[in-house]
């Protein structure tokens, strides 16, 4: 506490009594100097006491892992939308490599006392990150969405598409086209929804009589240039067809095919995640396996509004279906 009113009172230049008597409500402070010390406990990073905090600010923080996935977005602008008509204004909160992390951005939310946060992917999706930022939301009981599967010690309200689903509807898709040698590109070994990829893929082929072979799986980032390294791996390896994490690691996957001289579908196959904008409009046109942002979008803000009215507590994961969508980046196994 007294290191808090000395670096409070050198901030403001004045005593700390004078800081003392504004954190314990005591007469005798100016209206200017009271909201001078207030605003610099919130630039100095620390929790206002509880009967100084007033009523929450009608914003609601949107933290991004990154941009350049077009997913992320998409989702942004549904959230964002219905954010506004419900009478909230949403603050971007994107991360950059060596910038801004998730921890700074909470510590940035909470002093500018939003109404709620929803993230929309973050490390709680990993299980080696660094988790300890979300347990300050829960100390102050702000209301919370997740988007995305998270690690199970994380018990906010969580919206996801199903990836078990996912896997098993793209895996399923090219083994009926004649593909046997089937490569998996996913993320990072300690991320949960690529976790609950490669379970789904190596039941499904187990029943199916055609194990998942070690080799066949490659882990990478989520962009385009990582899908075209570890595409490029998996066709060394034998793969004929390939299930992505992505769309941007499924487009990288193509461009690897034409680098090593194999056409997309008539040597090898490829399948993406997500749907993202423009798929449609690619050469070839790309398979890929749908998440259904705006119905996922409106439950997010459901369950962050309930929260927020206090009628709701955070909830389980809500799973929800996703959809393959046939392209023209997958075909039939050559014979």
């Amino acid at each position: 506490m007294s290191k808090r009113l000395a670096e409070v009172a050198r901030k403001v230049g004045v005593s700390e009594a004078t800081v003392s008597r504004v954190l314990n409500e005591k007469p005798g402070v100016s209206d200017a100097t009271r909201q001078a010390v207030l605003t610099a406990l919130d630039v100095l990073g620390y929790e206002r006491p509880t009967k100084l905090r007033g009523e929450r600010a009608r914003l609601v923080g949107l933290v991004l892992p990154e941009l350049q996935n077009p997913i992320f977005p998409a989702f942004a602008e549904i959230v964002g939308g219905a954010l506004t008509q419900n009478g909230y204004t949403p603050l971007l909160c994107t991360q950059n490599a060596g910038g801004v992390t998730e921890s700074d951005y909470v510590d940035l939310l909470l002093a500018q006392q939003v109404s709620g946060v929803i993230f929309l992917g973050g490390n709680y999706t990993q299980a080696d990150a660094a988790h300890q930022h979300y347990e300050r939301l829960r100390q102050v009981n702000l209301p919370t969405v997740l988007v995305n599967a998270r690690v199970p010690e994380l018990s906010f309200a969580t919206v996801s598409t199903d990836d078990a689903a996912a896997a098993e509807q793209a895996v399923l898709h090219v083994h009926q086209l004649g593909h046997r040698k089937i490569g998996l590109l996913l993320g990072p070994e300690d991320h949960i929804p690529s976790r609950r990829k490669l379970e789904s893929a190596r039941r499904l082929l187990e029943s199916l009589g055609a194990p998942l072979a070690d080799e066949l799986v490659v882990r990478g980032m989520y962009s385009l240039e990582s899908g075209q390294a570890g595409a490029s791996r998996l066709f060394a390896a034998g793969a004929t067809a390939i299930v992505c994490a992505s769309d941007p690691m499924a487009l990288g996957a193509v461009r690897a095919a034409r680098r090593a001289g194999l056409s997309v579908p008539g040597d090898v196959s490829i399948v993406g995640f997500d749907d993202s904008a423009l798929m449609s409009c690619t050469e070839p046109p790309l398979t890929t396996v749908r998440q259904p942002i705006e119905s996922m979008g409106r439950a997010v803000i459901a369950l962050l509004l309930a929260q927020i009215a206090g009628t709701a507590q955070p909830s389980d994961e809500l799973l929800f279906e996703p959809e393959l969508v046939l392209r023209a980046s997958t075909g039939p196994l050559p014979l």
